[in-house]
């Protein structure tokens, strides 16, 4: 992608309306627009982000062994009714009615509608277990949506939900769950850590919500600092081995770690002090297991072994997508602007041509171009007639992981520059070299 024919609306100064870095830099690199209090236009920089964090939470969605679907956005009010949440759930559901006179809302969550398919289609023990999930736009009418996409009333959320026999499968689906999260986040960059909390309008008496450390977070969190250190790394997790996944769930729970909803202070003394950290977090996700909450209530039941009728096991689990580019940038960013991690950077690098209408330079940043392109890499060059330092600075404030520099002093001497966007450091090379340095950052990825 060329920027000369890139629409990437980059603002010069911090708008007044911004109040935490994520916002301020989303807006400031042309990311997002806001159209409405806490709904928002993806424009492409934002969107190519948005679209590599749902891949990664569909891969490892998928790694897990759940199935994805698609659900409306749009649910029936008599669903709700059945499951006796309609009037519980509160102002933050938007209420609408169509031209029929039916009673719709516009779906905060999607437990009802996928017990009622459930119960549609299965009637076994035999087609069990089942996790079934799906990347959908949710809106909840929020009273004070603020601090950009981190909480708007529209945003973008995998919910996915398990169908099981009994309790132990269901303890299995949720840790199957915790698992894949921890994965999911740690391909991103991220440090989330699981943590003990509360279920809310969800029910449920197990569940863990996905915190990651940041001063702008709104939940206090309170923790032994050891769990930050814990990773799953490149282990090779068999996700139908109970007892193994187990395992990892109890390494990631065992130290404390809880929101301030649930923290104990008796227990958390008992934490070494030198340990014992209170800080603030962002949720990045949460899970629950509720057992037959919604199955009892929406008659979903499947058939044993023993020809007797039982309600399932269920359990849900959420991940805040579009939140999630919040978090991350809140967690990665400096004065000059954002700090991409590789895994969701919206381009692998980015090409600068210090000298737009050299010969030698243009030729060189072409040649760059398609090198990285026959690698599978596509980078975004920026090929417009502009000073040096303004180019750098537009690098610095969208954030891409690595810089190639080119330059007619640098080719004189059959080099260009690489340029690391977390550390600073910059290493001379040929340009061959430089395309085969990016090439094997990405390997695998």
């Amino acid at each position: 992608m060329r920027l000369t024919r890139y629409f990437l609306p980059v603002l010069k100064e911090n708008p007044a309306e911004a109040q935490i870095v994520s916002h301020r830099y989303m807006l400031r690199a042309g990311m997002i627009k806001q159209q409405a209090a806490g709904i928002y236009s993806w424009l492409p920089l934002g969107y190519r982000v948005l679209k590599r964090i749902e891949e990664i939470v569909h891969q490892e969605q998928v790694r897990a062994g759940h199935i994805p679907l698609l659900m409306p956005t749009l649910q029936p009010a008599d669903l709700w009714r059945e499951s006796g949440r309609y009037d519980d759930y509160g102002q933050e559901m938007l209420r609408i009615t169509d031209r029929q006179k039916r009673e719709m809302l516009y779906g905060p969550t999607n437990e009802e509608m996928i017990t009622d398919i459930f119960r549609s289609h299965v009637n076994s023990y035999k087609d069990l277990p089942l996790t079934l999930y799906h990347i959908q736009w949710k809106f909840r009418d929020e009273m004070r949506p603020r601090f950009g996409v981190m909480r708007g009333r529209e945003f973008l959320m995998k919910d996915g939900y398990n169908f099981d026999v009994d309790r132990d499968a269901a303890l299995h689906a949720y840790n199957r769950h915790m698992v894949s999260y921890l994965r999911t986040y740690e391909r991103m960059g991220l440090t989330a850590i699981p943590m003990r909390a509360a279920s809310g309008p969800i029910g449920g008496d197990n569940t863990h919500e996905f915190l990651v450390l940041a001063q702008t977070g709104e939940s206090e969190v309170f923790y032994d600092d050891r769990v930050t250190g814990l990773k799953l790394g490149q282990r090779d997790i068999d996700y139908d081995d109970r007892a193994q996944v187990a395992k990892v769930c109890e390494e990631f729970t065992t130290l404390y770690a809880r929101t301030d909803e649930t923290h104990d202070e008796a227990v958390f003394a008992g934490v070494p002090e030198a340990h014992r950290k209170v800080g603030r977090g962002i949720e990045v996700g949460q899970i629950f297991y509720f057992g037959t909450k919604y199955s009892e209530a929406m008659g979903a039941t499947v058939v044993t072994a023993d020809g007797s009728r039982v309600p399932v096991e269920m359990g849900s689990h959420g991940i805040g997508v579009s939140r999630l580019l919040g978090a991350i940038i809140e967690a990665s960013h400096d004065d000059k602007g954002i700090i991409w991690p590789e895994g969701v950077t919206p381009f692998p690098v980015g090409i600068v041509n210090l000298k737009q209408g050299d010969g030698a330079a243009d030729a060189a940043c072409e040649g760059l171009y398609k090198a990285l392109a026959a690698r599978g890499l596509e980078a975004l060059y920026d090929d417009r007639d502009e000073r040096a330092g303004a180019k750098f600075a537009t690098m610095d404030l969208i954030g891409l992981p690595w810089r190639i520099t080119v330059g007619p002093r640098g080719l004189a001497n059959g080099v260009v520059e690489v340029t690391s966007r977390r550390t600073g450091e910059s290493e001379e090379m040929s340009p061959e070299a430089a395309v085969d340095r990016i090439a094997q950052i990405y390997a695998g990825r």
